[in-house]
């Protein structure tokens, strides 16, 4: 680990729960919206083209995922191969990290999607005991 981390993390290990961390930045950029929802169609659909990942993740704007996937690449998550075609090609996909983080991340997201019944009948009681949202 570089002095900086060391600085910023402690001793030895990394820890997300220190503000200075720079585990925290790439925790932020896996598990946010667009960074947790980017992943997961990369890992579903392997290597696809900008414009297919916009497709995939509904509601992304062009400014979102452009800035979703430099982080992500920045963080060594995200390959980017610009194909030297007319008009221009620009391919991403994951990197090896980037496929052993989106296994744990579609985990969960399965996770969450198969517990949904709970989690809207959490929210009904919630809502009927609270006068609503």
């Amino acid at each position: 680990m570089d002095s900086t981390a060391q600085q910023t993390c402690g001793d030895s290990d990394f820890d997300v729960f220190s503000k200075l961390c720079p585990s925290r930045g790439t925790l932020e950029d896996v598990t946010g919206r667009w960074g947790s929802l980017t992943i997961g169609a990369l890992q579903e659909g392997g290597t696809l083209r900008f414009n297919e990942l916009r497709r995939r993740v509904e509601g992304v704007s062009e400014k979102m995922l452009s800035q979703t996937l430099h982080a992500l690449e920045r963080d060594g998550l995200v390959s980017r191969q610009a194909q030297p075609t007319n008009p221009p090609r620009v391919d991403y996909e994951l990197t090896p990290l980037g496929q052993d983080i989106a296994e744990r991340l579609l985990a969960l997201i399965d996770l969450v999607e198969g517990r949904m019944p709970e989690v809207l009948t959490a929210r009904e009681r919630y809502d009927e005991t609270r006068g609503g949202r």
